[in-house]
């Protein structure tokens, strides 16, 4: 389900008693399983590149941090699903805006699009070093001196080939469905599976590398990676130490945001359902990226393993045991997979920052030119084009770098998180009633409620986020400038275009078809009809919603009006959508050309032989 959605309307001429039927439009959602998958589209192709960039941060250590930030990965996860209790669309920008005010909800969100225009630049080039490796393995192997290319130049191509098929694919308003995010994980399970036992014979009969405990010893900082930190006492700071390698980590847990943008998309029983959702995310991601970047350092030989920091599982399935040519093999299959997860993250950088400028833009701080839905495939295809004309600018930049990239990347995790996190802190004082699931340790002093665990990860991550500021000069310049820029053209644009502010309507793209039915619709006998008028009046569907089962039953929403396409009909099946993603549960939308609103609503009970 997009940011726009694509209402399908039925014109009925009262005097001639024709009928013009269009294609139904159904709000349709998904289960927990599939929910999972998409974000794992996002989140898990990090364990493909996080290890090896935090390594040369920080050394041998690295698995250390990336494990410790992948278990409190569970805990920031706990914060999103907190928002989402509190609002169906609880991404940063709506949340931050509902605690702090439009001001700190800018800087949140051009923060959070930093991310996401670095999010397909960086799952793109590193599919790409992937794929270049394995192809001068095979030119290697069977001794073709032609089947070698260079890797940084093979993956901007590739990245930039990526982020083209995708940008098509989305402004033709084709949807990655949660059935092919689905296949994807399910492949990739069975590539970690199989990774994990290979990797595990190994290292019983070959034995390991120990991973050397993440002490000031052992922790071995690259120039890089200190920043404007290097020559001053403070790196010599066990915590702060242990700070600067959390920092280098932290993009492990990228793609946090993508589980507020599926939110909506959850099946009822909504919130059970995203707490599922988030245990399912937890236990996949911590397996697959901490097991990866553990055995890179335990298999991997020492003076082999720079050589794969750009590849490293890839470097991981060459020094497995077991014949070459297997090994081969493996690597094949491993590249395959790492070529699907990695170029669903470019697709889903490019459907997340959609959605997120499309809240924006409903907010009345973008003009409303931006929403204005293609003519011809009904995709808000303005925000696409500047979106994927970022990323493919980021890709020239970086000239296949992915360090740069993770590096640069940093930023936008980091803020995007602690102004989330800091959010929630402020709504639970000043909206304390507010029904909500609540981030653990929470107690009270008198009638005051402290919330002890919100606090705490609060703290931690915005003393992650300072600490980046001073030893990520990449991130800190490019993050900043990018930040400040696009915070100064969403202030002009919201003085400016405030005022056409439609309070939170969707785009509806009409179609036009002939022959009302229960077929032509997409609806079963015995639905549930539910004429609506009156877009403040609405909430008795959210009543009917919750006790109608739509495997058994469909509910069809119907507006009567003269006039069925103007704004009025807009606010009412917008209210509709929205009530309709807070239960998790689908409407089919319907409208009506008609004076006689109750013959109207008769002729199509019969029509669609509702219950």
């Amino acid at each position: 389900m997009k940011g726009e959605q694509d209402a399908d309307f039925l014109f009925m001429n009262q005097w001639t008693r024709s009928y013009v039927v269009p294609a139904t439009a159904m709000l349709t959602f998904i289960s927990f399983w599939r929910a999972a998958s998409i974000v794992l589209c996002d989140l898990g192709s990090s364990a493909y590149y996080a290890g090896g960039i935090t390594e040369q941060a920080v050394g041998k250590t690295a698995p250390w941090f990336i494990l410790a930030i992948m278990v409190f990965s569970y805990a920031v996860r706990a914060v999103y699903i907190e928002s989402c209790s509190m609002f169906v669309r609880g991404g940063v920008y709506r949340v931050v805006r509902e605690a702090m005010g439009s001001t700190a909800a800018r800087f949140s969100v051009s923060a959070l699009l930093f991310d996401y225009v670095l999010t397909g630049p960086i799952s793109g080039v590193s599919a790409g070093l992937y794929l270049a490796g394995i192809i001068n393995e095979l030119g290697q192997y069977f001794h073709l001196s032609f089947l070698r290319v260079p890797p940084p130049l093979f993956a901007v191509g590739f990245a930039i080939l990526a982020t083209l098929y995708f940008w098509h694919s989305n402004r033709m308003g084709i949807p990655f469905t949660s059935t092919r995010a689905l296949r994807i994980m399910q492949t990739t399970a069975v590539m970690v599976v199989l990774l994990i036992v290979w990797c595990v014979i190994t290292i019983l009969t070959r034995g390991y590398q120990p991973v050397p405990l993440p002490t000031m010893a052992n922790m071995h900082f690259s120039d890089e990676a200190l920043g404007w930190l290097k020559g001053t006492p403070l790196p010599s700071i066990t915590f702060v130490a242990i700070l600067i390698g959390l920092g280098h980590a932290l993009l492990a847990m990228s793609g946090e945001e993508s589980l507020a943008q599926v939110y909506r998309e959850i099946e009822a029983p909504k919130h059970k359902n995203l707490l599922r959702t988030g245990l399912v995310i937890f236990v996949f991601s911590l397996v697959f990226t901490s097991f990866v970047s553990f055995c890179a350092v335990m298999i991997i030989p020492d003076a082999e393993r720079s050589k794969y920091f750009d590849n490293l599982i890839g470097g991981i399935s060459m020094f497995l045991a077991g014949p070459f040519g297997l090994r081969l093999a493996f690597h094949a299959f491993v590249v395959l997979v790492g070529v699907l997860i990695l170029s669903g993250a470019v697709n889903t950088a490019i459907i997340g920052s959609n959605g997120v400028l499309n809240r924006v833009a409903e907010d009345g701080v973008l003009p409303r030119w931006f929403r204005e839905p293609h003519p011809k495939y009904g995709s808000t295809y303005r925000i696409i084009n500047m979106i994927v004309g970022l990323q493919l600018v980021t890709i020239l930049i970086s000239r296949g770098n992915v360090y740069f990239l993770g590096e640069a990347y940093a930023f936008g995790v980091a803020w995007s998180f602690a102004m989330k996190a800091l959010a929630v802190v402020v709504l639970r004082f000043t909206r304390p009633g507010a029904k909500r699931w609540r981030v653990p340790l929470n107690f009270h002093v008198k009638s005051v409620e402290v919330p002890v665990g919100l606090l705490l990860i609060t703290t931690l991550l915005f003393l992650i986020a300072c600490t980046n500021l001073l030893t990520k000069k990449i991130a800190t310049i490019s993050g900043l400038s990018f930040t400040i820029v696009l915070f100064v053209l969403l202030t002009i644009c919201e003085r400016r275009y405030k005022r056409q502010a439609r309070g939170g309507d969707e785009e509806f793209r009409f179609n036009v078809k002939e022959h009302l039915s229960t077929r032509s619709l997409g609806v079963r006998s015995g639905n549930t009809l539910v004429p609506v008028s009156d877009p403040d009046d609405v909430e008795s569907l959210e009543s009917v919603l919750e006790e109608n089962d739509p495997k058994k039953s469909n509910v069809v929403v119907l507006y009567v009006n003269s006039n069925v396409t103007d704004s009025r009909a807009k606010h009412v099946f917008s209210k509709a959508v929205h009530i309709a993603e807070k239960v998790g549960k689908p409407v089919t939308l319907l409208a009506v050309a008609g004076r006689d609103r109750r013959r109207v609503i008769t002729e199509v009970e019969e029509k669609l032989n509702s219950a």
